[in-house]
């Protein structure tokens, strides 16, 4: 058991139709609209102890419309507009850049961080000294269930944005035994009350 006595159990969290509103291909402040019931139900996450990760694929970078800074702006008014609602502050943001077709070649790379690669949350597991294997990832596209099951994650696929959608453009098969979430449901509370209960 000592094992996990300095290691911190985080729950993953896609940003666009999880925390806020998929408006497709953010790049406005004005456009930010927090989900129903997302600043109380982080909170009860950060009440339990969790860190509260955000790991999101950002291709407004790779298509020329965003830059990096640009989008990490962006994800700190995504906090601050939570933390006016109640909720609290976001413990950190990962983004992808990337795309295996992007306008800006720089951006056209075969990267371990777009998801459903796991590198986002290998990076912020030993950034936060993450035990993986007791974190959850909750999103909206099979991309998110899969990247957090390659990094030992429980899954929650919630209905609140882009979960029936086609799977995103990738540059590897995505395989569909994985695409099978530990829990479904309608959106960020109802993931919450199945992560506590799952404790």
């Amino acid at each position: 058991m000592t094992t996990h006595l300095h290691l911190h159990q985080a729950v993953f969290l896609d940003r666009d139709g999880v925390l806020i509103e998929d408006c497709h291909l953010l790049t406005d402040p004005a456009n930010i609209r927090v989900l129903p019931g997302v600043p109380p139900a982080l909170l009860r996450l950060q009440e339990a102890g969790f860190r509260l990760i955000v790991v999101t694929n950002q291709a407004v970078v790779a298509r020329g419309l965003a830059t990096e800074d640009d989008v990490h702006r962006l994800c700190a008014q995504v906090s601050t507009r939570i933390e006016q609602q109640g909720g609290p502050p976001i413990d950190a943001f990962y983004i992808c850049p990337h795309h295996p077709n992007a306008t800006l070649t720089s951006y056209r790379v075969s990267c371990d961080c777009r998801k459903p690669r796991p590198g986002l949350f290998f990076r912020a597991a030993a950034d936060h000294g993450l035990d993986l294997n007791r974190s959850f990832m909750v999103g909206d596209r099979v991309s998110d269930t899969i990247a957090g099951a390659r990094a030992g994650c429980r899954t929650v696929l919630v209905a609140t944005g882009a979960h029936l959608s086609p799977p995103i453009e990738s540059d590897e098969a995505m395989d569909l035994e994985q695409t099978q979430p530990s829990y479904s449901c309608a959106g960020l509370p109802e993931a919450v009350n199945w992560i506590l209960e799952s404790l």
